[in-house]
This record gives C-alpha cells, sequence and structure tokens, in this order.
C-alpha cells in the first residue's frame, strides 16, 4: 500500500509527486506511463484544466482542490519526460517561472511604486516586451498568442493586448454602439459569406463588451450553456409530468414549459 511505503506526513509536499511521477515512468513501473510523450499528454492536460474550471464554477472546494492536484500531476509528467530526455528538469520549471514572477513583480519585490491593478498589468506588458527585446524577439501585441485556445479566450486576451498598448474605446458606450452596429450590418448581409463575416465581427465586440464589464466571455458563454441545458431537461421533465409528449407540442406551449422551468430554478 502506498501509505506504507510514503508516510503520510510526506504525501503533502511537492517533492513526493515527482518522485511517485518518476516512480511510475521508471523501469519496471507502470506500462502506460511509460509510452507517454509531451504530445501524447496534450488532450490529458486540456481536459483536466477544463475540469478545474467546472470545478471554480460548482463554488465547491473539495472537487477544486482534487482537480487543482490532477493539473499538478500533468505538469510533474512533462516534466519527467523532459528530464528523461534530456531537456529539463523539474527545478528549471520552477526556477524560470520564480524568477519571472519577481521579475515582472518590482512593485512587490523592488521599489516600483503603482497606483492601482491597472498600471501593474501596463508595467507587466512592458517587462514582458524588454524581454522580448532582450532575446532579440520583435512582436506584436497581437503575436504569439497559443493559437489552440478556445476562440472565445484567444479573442479576450488578444483585445487585452492591443488595449494595454493603446488601442482601446474610452469607455463602455463605445462598445454598445460598435454592438449595435454590428447587429444592423447582419441583418443586412445579402450572402452566406456576408452572414459569416458580419457574425464573427459581432462575437467579437461581445467579446470586447465581456472584457469592459470584467466578465471572462467563455466563462459567461459556459456557465450559460449549463444554465440552457439543466433548463431544458427541467422542462423535459415537466412535459413528461404532465402526461405530453416534447415532439408533439406546439412551439406556444413548449415555451410555456420553458417559463415554468425556468421559474423553478434556483
Amino acid at each position: 500500500m502506498l501509505e506504507k511505503e510514503i508516510p503520510e506526513s510526506e504525501l503533502g509536499y511537492f517533492p513526493t509527486l515527482v518522485s511517485i511521477v518518476e516512480r511510475l515512468r521508471a523501469p519496471g513501473g507502470c506500462p502506460w506511463d511509460r509510452e507517454q510523450t509531451h504530445a501524447s499528454l496534450k488532450r490529458n492536460l486540456l481536459e483536466e484544466c477544463y475540469e478545474v474550471l467546472e470545478a471554480i464554477d460548482r463554488g465547491d472546494p473539495g472537487p477544486l482542490a482534487e482537480e487543482l492536484g490532477d493539473l499538478l500531476v500533468q505538469i510533474a509528467f512533462h516534466a519527467d519526460i523532459a528530464r528523461e530526455n534530456g531537456q529539463f528538469t523539474i527545478a528549471d520549471v520552477i526556477t524560470a517561472v520564480n524568477r519571472k514572477l519577481v521579475r515582472r513583480h518590482p512593485h512587490v519585490f523592488g521599489d516600483v511604486e503603482v497606483a492601482d491593478a491597472r498600471e501593474v498589468e501596463r508595467n507587466w506588458e512592458r517587462l514582458k516586451g524588454q524581454e522580448r527585446a532582450e532575446k532579440g524577439i520583435s512582436k506584436s501585441p497581437v503575436e504569439g498568442i497559443p493559437k489552440n485556445l478556445p476562440a472565445l479566450v484567444y479573442a479576450q486576451l488578444m483585445q487585452d493586448r492591443v488595449a494595454r498598448a493603446g488601442f482601446e474605446w474610452e469607455d463602455v458606450s463605445g462598445v454598445l454602439d460598435k454592438v449595435r452596429e454590428e447587429v444592423e450590418e447582419l441583418r443586412q448581409a445579402g450572402t452566406d459569406a456576408e452572414r459569416l463575416h458580419e457574425m464573427g465581427d459581432l462575437l467579437l465586440v461581445m467579446v470586447n463588451l465581456c472584457r469592459w464589464l470584467d466578465f471572462q466571455a467563455e466563462d459567461a458563454l459556459r456557465q450559460a450553456n449549463a444554465r440552457f441545458s439543466a433548463r431544458y431537461i427541467r422542462m423535459e421533465e415537466l412535459v413528461a409530468e404532465a402526461g405530453e409528449v416534447f415532439a408533439d407540442l406546439p412551439l406556444r406551449e413548449k415555451e410555456e414549459f420553458w417559463q415554468q422551468a425556468k421559474k423553478l430554478e434556483g
């Protein structure tokens, strides 16, 4: 049993996780773990990230702690694969991120003064720019964003970056005006290609509106999806309790059941 091989007093430490992963991937360890690569674990890493987000949305600290642990395992696995390949170690990972955190927070670890969180963000981007310049890398704010991000996340991150570079509305009213403008352009679009183009523009400005309201667009849509799913299932239950067949109901009656389900939400 694990408890007999690893003392309970050591289970709360990160080096214990690293040693467990090393053992799993060592000769005589777990066959599945030993054959994994950076590429084969990409899906697992993505799934664990989304499970963390779901736990945050539920607001339950127990599942969140568990899912964060699962995410930490993914980091330990990638670091061990790199160690085995002679590329880097978990110590390199931790050293690099610690240096970065200290370097990009001079208002905490240095003598720089900031007025608010917005100034912290501007300093962060400025420091990132300096780091890129020192490495001989010159990038626009819209470059270097991971292309595999969900489209809503990508859009919001891109808009965050250009805003910090000074490409920004003066206030939220400009964004709301742009929403109305894009809706009207969508109404007037005459072809599928035009409608697709205008729909993309509308989604982009809606993401910008989320940013102005201090929401994450991805979170807003994910939570809306969860509400819709729960409400739809409740509506089906109400229809069944009424002795009706959902598919046979006219849209007007379906809408009535939908509104009943909506009222029953906690």
